[in-house]
Formats: structure tokens, C-alpha cells, sequence
């Protein structure tokens, strides 16, 4: 990497913080969630009935999010084929800063959703932006390695969101819950500064600018003969990895609230404490869960390039299913689950960087950014049934055994494999 010019490195920073505060913007709701639901029904936080709410209405926005993010990634995808990946990824990130800012002045929970799911259209096509112009910027070599660093500002993003949730929730306002959450949104209009550097830094690609864009992107191109199996096999692919992702990621907050709180209980320590604690507890799950997806991310580099993508996908998502199965199956202590969380990162999560440079290798420059957004975008709808089931039996007091079930999610991936394109050697596609 230490080869490429100034202008890649310009162009890998501005997708990278663009797709890094997208998640930090689609995930501070998790954080939030424990506090914010109850303060908007009217609960006492940390009551059952607050705990039953927050599992229910964790699992309702996750999953509008998810849609919501679907819709927005097949819309700026088009958009981004016809009037450029800059402007697109400008536009995107105005979009999701100020609707999740927007939030922070929410009166009850149906303005709040509103907010979430007008965020969601701008989170949902920052992907396909950043993912397109990293792939037609840097050199044929390089273009694995530039997209993997490109997905670590996904846990860099969340990193940042654990980090100003502890800092705000734990340490600053601890004694604050009911009104913690709303500082908490307002660090979303970050991203709106960041769009307008962007915008003045980085020019269109040569790729892009050159390309034959006579006849205007569609996205029923993307299901012509030429590239229907590469959709299919695509889109469900992605479907399935964030099925998983959604479902794991979206409770931690949650789920390790409620292990906390009865670690509290069980220690019999006061109130002031107990929240503490519980700020702590998710300080750490979410630093393993990131820290995992982090280094998962980086091995798909070496992986991608010596055996190929189909091999490489096909051991992320074997694994993937047998530590989720040990991580929520096997009877352990809470405090060892919360350290269980750096495997699922590694590989979980790890495995959704593949996509960053997989989708991008599959389409032509006139097709490129609808197709990868596409593919890694309305897998989410399905995926929304994931955090919203597990939210629905999560508030009925059986959260473990049912993250457990998640573990058979991948393994469908494996019956898709023998379909799957492998890219590994072959140029991007013109």
C-alpha cells in the first residue's frame, strides 16, 4: 500500500470516513436504546417493563432501519451511476447526519422513527458511493487490500459510537439517563462537516467520467440475462451476512444490559453503581465485538488474494456459525460471553469487508455502483426479520438461547458457493 500516490490515499480517506460515520450514525440507536425507550414510553429505566419494551422496540427500528437502509441504497445507487460518486457520498452523508441529529429532539417514539428512517436512506447509499470510487481509483494490484481498509471504518465507526456513548451515558451525565440519549444523537451532525471536505479534496474518478452513460442506469439492467445470477447469487449472499451481523450486533447493548443488571443484583451494589456497570459491561462487548471485526476484516486481505473469494467467504461464514453456536449455546458465565464477542466480530463481522471489494469486481463502470448497492443494500429487508424476531422473543426473557438459532443462518451460505463468481485474477470490468 505504501506505492499508491497522494490522490488514492486522498480518495481512500474520504470513503473511509464517510462509510465509518454512516455506522457510527446507523448504530448509536443500540446504544441509546436501554435509556431512550423507556424515557420516551414513560418507564422506569431499568424496570421489567422497560427491559420487555427496549428488546421489543430495539428489534421494531432495527429492522425499519435495515428497510429503510435497503430503499436508500437501490435509490442513490442509480443516483450515483448517473451524476457521480462524489456528490452522491456528499449528499448521502448530509442525508443520514442530519436525520439522525434530527432525533436527539424527538418528543415520542413515532417522531423518532420518522428520524431513523429518514437517516436511513442517506446510511443505506453511502455504501455503494465509497465502495465504487475506491474500486475505480486504485491500481488493479491494489484494489483488494484499498477495499478491505475501506470496510474498517465499519468497526472504526463503531468504536467512535461506544466511545461518545460511554463518554456521554457513563461518564459525563451517569446520574442522566433520561436525557443522556439525546447529547448522544446530536454527535450524528458530524458527518456533515466532514461531506463538504470531502466534496472539495477528491475529483470523480477517470472510470466513471469516461464511462458510456447514453442510456440512463436502471435497475432492471441488473437482472438482464448477462447479470441475473451474479444479482441473485450476490444479493443473497449479503442477505444472509447481515441477517447474521443484524442479529448479533443489534442486541449487545441490550443483551448485556440485562446481564449486567443481574450481576448487579447478585452483587448487591446501589443504583449509581449498577448503571456503571452496565455502561461498562457494553464499553467492553462492543470493544471485542469491534476489535474482532477489525483484524476478521484485514484477514480477508491475505485469504481474498491466495485462495480466492469463494474459498475465503465459504471459511468466514463455517466458523462464523460454529462460534455463534458456542458463543449463545454453550452454558458459560456473562462476563466470558462479553469476551466470547471478539470471535463473533472476527468473523461475523469480519466477513461482511470481503463485500467491500467482492460487489464492486462483479459489474461495468455504468452498472457498478447500482449493482454493489444493490447487492449489499436490499439484502437488508430480508435481513430486517433477523433483529425483529430476536426482539420479539428477547422481550418474552429468552435472549441467549435464542441469538444461539442465529448460528444456522450461514450455513446457508455454503449451499450458494458453488454459484458464486469468483473474481480472484481478473480485471475490473470497464
Amino acid at each position: 500500500m505504501f506505492d499508491l500516490s497522494r490522490k488514492h490515499w486522498l480518495v481512500l480517506l474520504s470513503a473511509w470516513l464517510g462509510w465509518g460515520f454512516d455506522v457510527f450514525d446507523a448504530l448509536l440507536f443500540g446504544y441509546v436504546a436501554p435509556n431512550c425507550v423507556p424515557a420516551l414510553l414513560g418507564l422506569p429505566i431499568g424496570s421489567d417493563a422497560a427491559r420487555a419494551a427496549t428488546y421489543e422496540w430495539t428489534g421494531i427500528l432495527s429492522s425499519l432501519l435495515l428497510i429503510g437502509w435497503a430503499a436508500g441504497g437501490a435509490l442513490f445507487g442509480v443516483i450515483c451511476d448517473r451524476i457521480g460518486r462524489i456528490r452522491t457520498m456528499m449528499l448521502t452523508m448530509l442525508v443520514y447526519a442530519c436525520g439522525t441529529a434530527a432525533c436527539a429532539f424527538a418528543p415520542n417514539l413515532g417522531v423518532l422513527i420518522v428520524c431513523r428512517v429518514f437517516a436511513s436512506l442517506g446510511i443505506g447509499g453511502e455504501w455503494a458511493a465509497g465502495a465504487a470510487i475506491v474500486a475505480e481509483s486504485m491500481p488493479e494490484e491494489r484494489r483488494v487490500e484499498a477495499g478491505a481498509l475501506l470496510y474498517t471504518a465499519a468497526p472504526m465507526g463503531l468504536f467512535l459510537a461506544t466511545f461518545v456513548n460511554y463518554q456521554i451515558a457513563g461518564v459525563w451525565m451517569p446520574g442522566s439517563p433520561e436525557t443522556s440519549w439525546r447529547y448522544i444523537f446530536l454527535f450524528g451532525l458530524v458527518p456533515a462537516a466532514i461531506a463538504f471536505v470531502v466534496r472539495s479534496l477528491v475529483q470523480e474518478p477517470e472510470r466513471w467520467r469516461l464511462a458510456d452513460r447514453r442510456a440512463p442506469t436502471k435497475l432492471s439492467d441488473l437482472f438482464s440475462p448477462e447479470y441475473r445470477r451474479i444479482t441473485l447469487v450476490g444479493a443473497s449472499l449479503c442477505t444472509i451476512s447481515l441477517l447474521t451481523w443484524w442479529s448479533c450486533n443489534a442486541f449487545i447493548p441490550t443483551v448485556v444490559t440485562e446481564w449486567a443488571q443481574t450481576a448487579a443484583r447478585a452483587r448487591g451494589i446501589t443504583t449509581a453503581a449498577t448503571l456503571a456497570l452496565v455502561e461498562e459491561w457494553k464499553f467492553r462487548a462492543t470493544l471485542w465485538f469491534n476489535s474482532g471485526g477489525l483484524i476478521g476484516t484485514l484477514l480477508t486481505i491475505p485469504f481474498a488474494k491466495r485462495f480466492g473469494r469463494r474459498p475465503m467467504f465459504a471459511g468466514y461464514f463455517a466458523l462464523a456459525a460454529l462460534v455463534i453456536f458456542v458463543s449463545f449455546g454453550v452454558a458459560m458465565p456473562a462476563e466470558l460471553r462479553v469476551y466470547s464477542y471478539f470471535f463473533n466480530g472476527l468473523l461475523v463481522f469480519g466477513v461482511v469487508g470481503g463485500f467491500t471489494y467482492y460487489l464492486p469486481e462483479l459489474y461495468p463502470t455504468r452498472l457498478r455502483a447500482s449493482g454493489a448497492g444493490f447487492c449489499f443494500n436490499i439484502g437488508r429487508v430480508l435481513a430486517a426479520a433477523g433483529p425483529f424476531a430476536v426482539g420479539s422473543v428477547a422481550a418474552r426473557g429468552r435472549a441467549v438461547e435464542t441469538l444461539a438459532f442465529v448460528g444456522f443462518v450461514p450455513l446457508a451460505a455454503l449451499l450458494l458457493l458453488p454459484w458464486m463468481v469468483e473474481t480472484r485474477g481478473k480485471r475490473l470490468a470497464a
